[in-house]
């Protein structure tokens, strides 16, 4: 009889394993860094930084870490975030969320601006508070870590002690008192970590640090080296938040740094992660990577992705038993088909027929005024003297680039009533980095442009009477983009290829984000009533491997 039950259950995980599946790597495709975990009850929620893009903030939702759908955004009213002349990659920094007794707090830097604040809600979904700014907090990446007896704590990075650099890159992790009821940073702060894991090394960037507790042990994990090539995530414990942190004598926890270069299909610049227990005891890491097409060059940015953790001795490692963060792992989960799709070849299609956007798309900056509207399948874009290469709130609708081969595609209805309105679609990294596919008029002739910034690479003849519908596609191949229109279904005309990649790569670029595919339409300075309708807009994602 025990036999029997041993075989029946043997035959009841077979078949659970058959039905469960494997996620993909990254879990977020494209420009999703710096993320944040959190569980509630049965569900799971993860939050990204979004620097000078508006919403702020996406928050993720999930039963299962297999299904993951959008939420919406903890930042969503000209109120909250106030985004005015922020460059492309300035903004909100790092944000982290925790939920406590019914309450979900997120806490976050607004470089520049606001400093380092804290929102809160009852529900994840909204509305969310307005900011309560921290100014005690003197740093960045600040998360929240509840202790059993409910007393709150604030841990950040900060400058190095009496704010003298022992070398380039010293920083500190520290800690603050947290009175969760009000909103408010009480006391003196204290160290946690000076400079690393071993001063003798010359440690830099210790940051993005999450506090959490697990029989009877503190764990702190940090970022360390840095969010490029040497990215890395290090784990320290301690007994009582008023001693030292002992940091594991084999850190990191995670890093790809010392992986061949020349490996197939590389995951690089692993760090920046955050823990997570799921509903039967397993735990999971979520962390940035980025996945370059060549050498150190990528174009979508630092994305996010997850790997399996496990407990050696008492201490966390991510992605045990592998060098290598995989491209699937397996998990105790089924693919729900009706969930849209944030990680593998998935294809995108937006006809415009909701009575709002998909939270998918983003804008450059705070939204005050409605220049934008969804009307029987249309998306009407008004078209406005502010420009993609200004520090303003441009007409500007974007989705992110989230595979290094693919496409972005749109149907566009315009006509320019002078040469500096144009409308069409671009693929964009910030204001001095991006290229603009679009129509307008030349010397009295309807035309589809190139645009390098502002430097025209190429330039052909509509032979369509005005108003008639233009289709307009930007491919990515990697290295290179390849730009074409048609005035047909699928009747594409290829207007250049060969375009250079890597300029619009973080490498060139520079920054911390990815690229946007956005509609976007400009007079370029001047004021205008003109009005550019999209019909449809899709992107296709066709990487090999990752």
């Amino acid at each position: 009889m025990h036999n029997r039950i041993k075989i029946i259950i043997a035959l009841l995980l077979c078949i659970q394993q058959s039905f469960s599946q494997s996620f993909t790597n990254p879990i977020l495709a494209g420009f999703y860094p710096d993320p944040s975990i959190c569980k509630a009850g049965d569900d799971y929620y993860i939050v990204n930084s979004s620097f000078a893009y508006y919403p702020g903030l996406p928050i993720f939702h999930s039963k299962d870490l297999l299904n993951w759908q959008q939420l919406g955004y903890a930042l969503n009213r000209p109120e909250q975030l106030n985004l005015d002349g922020a460059g492309v990659s300035r903004g909100l920094f790092a944000p982290a969320i925790t939920y406590h007794k019914g309450i979900f707090y997120i806490v976050c830097t607004m470089v520049d601006k606001l400093g380092n604040f804290v929102i809160t809600a009852k529900d994840p979904k909204g509305p969310w508070s307005n900011p309560v700014a921290l100014p005690e907090i003197n740093g960045i990446d600040p998360s929240v870590f509840f202790d059993d007896n409910d007393s709150a704590f604030i841990v950040y990075n900060s400058i190095p002690p009496d704010n003298i650099s022992l070398h380039n890159g010293h920083r500190t992790i520290r800690i603050n008192s947290f009175d969760a009821k009000n909103l408010l940073v009480t006391g003196g702060n204290r160290i946690l970590v000076n400079g690393g894991t071993d001063m003798a090394k010359k440690p830099v960037w210790i940051e993005g640090p999450h506090l959490f507790k697990k029989e009877g042990w503190y764990y702190l994990i940090c970022a360390e080296g840095g969010t490029g090539y040497d990215h890395s995530e290090v784990v320290f414990r301690t007994t009582s938040l008023y001693q030292a942190f002992e940091p594991y004598q084999n850190n990191p926890i995670l890093t790809q740094r010392h992986l061949d270069p020349a490996r197939k299909n590389p995951v690089t610049s692993t760090g920046h992660a955050d823990l997570v227990k799921d509903n039967t005891g397993k735990w999971w890491a979520v962390f940035l990577g980025c996945r370059p097409y060549e050498g150190d060059y990528y174009n979508t940015g630092r994305e996010t992705f997850m790997a399996p953790v496990q407990w050696k001795e008492g201490w966390p490692v991510i992605n045990p038993g592998s060098n290598a963060v995989k491209n699937t792992y397996r998990i105790n989960a089924v693919k729900n088909k009706q969930y849209e799709n944030f990680s593998g070849n998935y294809f995108f299609r937006d006809d415009f027929d909701k009575d709002i956007l998909n939270t998918r798309y983003s804008f450059l900056r705070t939204v005050r005024e409605q220049w934008y509207q969804l009307k029987k399948g249309i998306l009407a874009i008004q078209l406005r003297p502010q420009t993609c290469s200004g520090k303003e709130n441009p007409s500007f609708v974007g989705f992110r680039q989230a595979h290094s081969r693919g496409y972005a595609a749109t149907a566009l209805q315009f006509t320019a009533a002078a040469a500096n309105e144009k409308a069409g679609l671009l693929v964009f990294q910030n204001e001095k980095h991006h290229y603009y596919l679009c129509t307008s008029v030349d010397e009295g002739r309807r035309v589809v442009q190139l645009y390098k910034n502002d430097s025209l690479l190429a330039m052909q003849e509509l032979n369509t009477k005005p108003g008639k519908e233009v289709l307009l596609k930007i491919e990515a191949k990697k290295n290179v983009y390849a730009f074409y229109y048609a005035l047909g279904k699928n009747n594409w005309i290829l207007l250049a290829d060969n375009i250079d990649a890597k300029f619009l790569s973080t490498k060139e670029a520079g920054g911390f984000v990815g690229c946007m595919y956005a509609l976007y339409a400009t007079s370029n300075g001047q004021p205008s009533n003109t009005t550019a309708g999209f019909n449809w807009f899709e992107s296709r994602n066709n990487d090999d491997g990752y």
